[in-house]
């Protein structure tokens, strides 16, 4: 990606931080703009529960419907769908079925970044084709975290939304979330293998999602501090490191996984074959492990923007972190880089999913195909700075490396990174002798941990 995309991406984040996480008495229709924010990593997934329903969190207790967007009179499509404006090849022609029933408008729970129409970068829109081309208004609720936008779609106000695996299974599972017709949708078949068919996008074998793209959770090292380079991630979990309390942690209870991941490398006896299935006795010993972190750890983060100003002044010598906030560190003079260490990693693939109580289903799937066809894929995982899931959008990247550098048509790179998932009581490595622990009590175990 190229650095003065990400550098502009990532200006804006304390907008998007206050927008995401603004005032609940907000007016809602300030807080519905098409698209209020630009590219950041995925939000932290504080605080997702159990499949059975989400834990309190602090997700806002309103959650306003969409601002009122009056569906045009006529929804007829356009005289010529097939000839997108402009010069660009849009590379999609909308289904014809979708587009005869488009309702004029779609509301859409998504993360920052991934819905934007040029209010933030004129250069950066991938909303006005669509709505050109559909006649779906697009109206955008941020959501902050997992949790929060498990919430807002058990509200039934939105029509669907981009959520990672820990939010996902927990859609799934409520049935919040409609199967999907692939046949409907002409862009799928271009998606990634490796994508699609997993347990966070699809149910015994049934499409509940389009993929839109992935990234891993990095570990960080200051290149002053560690002139020989590292690849593992042992100045997270050991003491003796130039890192040794200034050790940069993300703070969530799903980070209690990466505990885990090292674990299934430097302690093999403890048989944990994944990190989201883990017994009570596995759990105690990631629990006790990151305990000892403690001692190591300079911060704990959550605002990515506050992790990147700590690697540029210094405070922070290592660390877990996103391949996007890296970049922009490194954009401000911070003489980091970041690796995917040799025992594997923790990450995240996030799907587009219809909302079982979608009032404008039409203009949904129609969204969901866009944004996973190649052009508009391509354009908006560059921006926020992951891999695209679709494979013909690697042709069209602005910086012709990006899909090499984040390992898009890599599938060994993804071989052993564990993507975000709801651990959950069944065990998910398909053990049934014994119990799992399940994601509230990651949850209260975090709590204690940073009380």
């Amino acid at each position: 990606m190229k650095r003065t995309r990400a550098t502009a991406a990532l200006m804006v984040s304390l907008t998007l931080i206050a927008a995401s996480c603004g005032d609940d008495d907000d007016d809602p229709a300030a807080e519905e703009e098409t698209t209020e924010e630009t590219a950041t990593a995925p939000a932290e997934t504080s605080a997702p529960a159990a499949t059975s329903g989400p834990a309190e969190t602090s997700a806002p207790a309103e959650t306003s419907a969409p601002a009122e967007t009056s569906a045009p009179a006529e929804t007829s499509a356009p005289a010529d769908t097939s000839a997108p404006a402009g010069d660009v090849d849009y590379m999609w022609t909308p289904n014809p079925d979708l587009l005869a029933g488009a309702e004029g408008q779609v509301n859409i729970v998504a993360w920052p970044g991934y819905i934007e129409d040029g209010t933030n970068d004129p250069a950066t829109d991938w909303v006005t084709p669509f709505e050109e081309m559909t006649e779906c208004s697009v109206n955008v609720k941020i959501g902050g975290t997992s949790d929060e936008m498990v919430q807002l779609m058990q509200s039934g106000e939105y029509d669907g939304v981009s959520a990672s695996g820990d939010a996902t299974n927990r859609l799934m599972a409520g049935g919040e979330v409609e199967p999907l017709d692939i046949a409907e949708f002409s862009s799928y078949e271009a998606i990634f293998d490796g994508l699609k068919d997993k347990p966070w996008n699809s149910l015994d074998g049934q499409p509940m999602g389009i993929p839109h793209g992935r990234g891993a959770n990095l570990l960080f090292f200051n290149t002053e501090a560690f002139p020989d380079g590292i690849d593992s991630w042992s100045p997270m979990f050991e003491p003796g490191s130039p890192a040794e309390g200034a050790v940069s942690v993300y703070d969530s209870p799903i980070y209690i996984a990466d505990a885990a991941v090292w674990l299934m490398a430097t302690q093999p006896d403890l048989g944990i074959t994944n990190p989201y299935a883990l017994d009570q006795t596995q759990f105690d010993a990631a629990i006790a492990l990151l305990e000892e972190q403690k001692a190591l750890a300079g911060q704990y983060w959550s605002d990515y923007v506050v992790q990147a100003n700590s690697m540029v002044d210094g405070t922070v010598l290592a660390g877990t972190t996103w391949q996007v906030v890296a970049t922009y560190a490194q954009s401000l003079g911070a003489k980091v880089e970041a690796v995917k260490p040799v025992e594997g990693a923790t990450g995240w693939s996030d799907t587009w999913m219809l909302s079982s109580q979608a009032a404008n289903p039409n203009c949904m799937k129609l969204w969901m195909d866009w944004i996973s066809s190649p052009w508009a894929n391509a354009t908006a995982t560059e921006y926020f700075g992951e891999a695209p899931s679709n494979r013909e959008g690697c042709g069209l990247t602005a910086d012709p490396d990006h899909c090499t550098n984040f390992h898009a048509d890599d599938e060994a790179y993804w071989e052993d990174v564990w993507y975000w998932t709801t651990a959950t009581e069944e065990c998910l490595d398909g053990r049934t002798d014994v119990t799992c622990v399940p994601y509230t009590e990651w949850v209260n175990a975090w709590s204690e941990l940073r009380a």
